[in-house]
């Protein structure tokens, strides 16, 4: 079977490149479709190829920077129309890009799935019924999350469209460097993700606190709130750093807001599960399923910061309950397999094929 995966901002590459391996692995002909990745070297093909035909200006001159935006609009036809001319037997999109644009140019005359990584994206938040109008465009929706389907019937999407796959830890193993207090923040750093309520339970509990990923705000007033708590790893961090980083967590939090946070999971949530680090996350989206599912750490109500600080010091103070989280993130890294997904995918393709 001939898959084109696409993701043509790259806004997933790590997921791209582990899907496609995996489904590579179980005997498809894989075909990735992206973009030049901005921040350094992408994952090596293993298996599948890798067609950079998206925004080939735009992703050549910038990083973040927003002047890349209206090149990318004058690009993005063109990678609709390269896209078109390549032959598959499915088509499946992790993103939609630029919804407004793809509302004109999306024409997928073969078999067609939609990863759904987020119900609502921000970019189409205030077009409910135009992105509805667009998600069923595809025969079937991928969700990863119950969440995420309740959000998607919600929105109008017929629940028979939609399978639920749930998304994959990223495995790691990194050296264990504990010292039975540190506090993990994990990922790009954006408004949605909490970074305030994290530096309060640091504060109050006396914790280290490691903040490791790329900042897309300001981080000045959130340095001056953690003081001397914090330790900063900013940037696109390389493997070994990420892992690096894992290694010293004692826990991983996500008190991610649940009035901006409409993610139906969170990449840097499986990749701490992954490397067997616990987790304590606000209930926000479907974040907290794999959390809740495995017993892999703690979930809190949105918000509510005493809890989250409850829930922080119950593990870190309590040998057995922590060591009980270890081995959930050990049963998460166990299930929620590459092998597991691809061949819900492939059966998914199936039926459509």
């Amino acid at each position: 079977m001939r898959v084109l995966l696409v993701d043509p901002a790259g806004f997933t590459t790590q997921y791209d490149h582990e899907l496609a391996e995996a489904l590579a692995r179980a005997g498809a002909d894989v075909e990735l479709v992206t973009s030049r990745f901005r921040f350094g070297d992408p994952p090596e093909p293993a298996g599948y190829r890798r067609n950079e035909l998206f925004y080939p200006a735009s992703s050549r001159m910038f990083r973040r920077s927003r002047l890349r935006l209206p090149l990318r609009a004058l690009e993005h036809p063109l990678g609709h129309a390269r896209l078109r001319r390549l032959k598959a037997d499915v088509v499946h999109v992790q993103w939609l890009a630029a919804p407004r644009l793809d509302e004109l140019l999306l024409r997928l005359a073969r078999p067609s799935v939609l990863t759904a990584h987020d119900p609502l994206p921000r970019r189409a938040a205030s077009r409910p019924v135009a992105w509805r109008r667009l998600v069923e465009r595809f025969d079937r929706v991928v969700v990863h999350s119950e969440w995420g389907r309740y959000e998607l019937v919600r929105l109008g999407v017929a629940a028979e469209r939609i399978r639920l796959i749930p998304h994959p830890v990223f495995r790691s193993e990194p050296e264990r460097a504990d010292d039975g207090r540190t506090l993990l923040c994990l990922g790009v750093i954006r408004a949605y993700k909490g970074l305030g309520d994290a530096i309060e339970v640091a504060r109050r509990l006396g914790a280290r606190l490691l903040v490791a990923g790329d900042p897309l705000e300001p981080v000045g007033a959130y340095r001056a709130a953690a003081g001397d708590l914090a330790e900063w790893r900013l940037g696109y961090l390389p493997e070994e750093e990420l892992d690096r980083a894992l290694g010293e967590a004692t826990l991983a939090l996500f008190p991610y807001r649940a009035d901006l946070a409409r993610l139906d999971q969170s990449g840097a949530l499986l990749r701490a599960l992954g490397s067997g680090v616990p987790a304590v996350a606000y209930d926000a989206g479907g974040i907290a399923e794999p959390v809740r599912r495995f017993a892999a750490g703690r979930v809190v109500p949105p918000g509510d910061l005493d809890g989250l600080c409850e829930a922080v010091e119950g593990l870190r103070d309590s040998p057995g309950a922590l060591e009980e989280a270890r081995a959930g993130a050990r049963r998460a890294r166990g299930e929620l397999t590459w092998a597991a997904a691809a061949a819900a995918h492939l059966d998914l393709y199936r039926e459509l094929a």
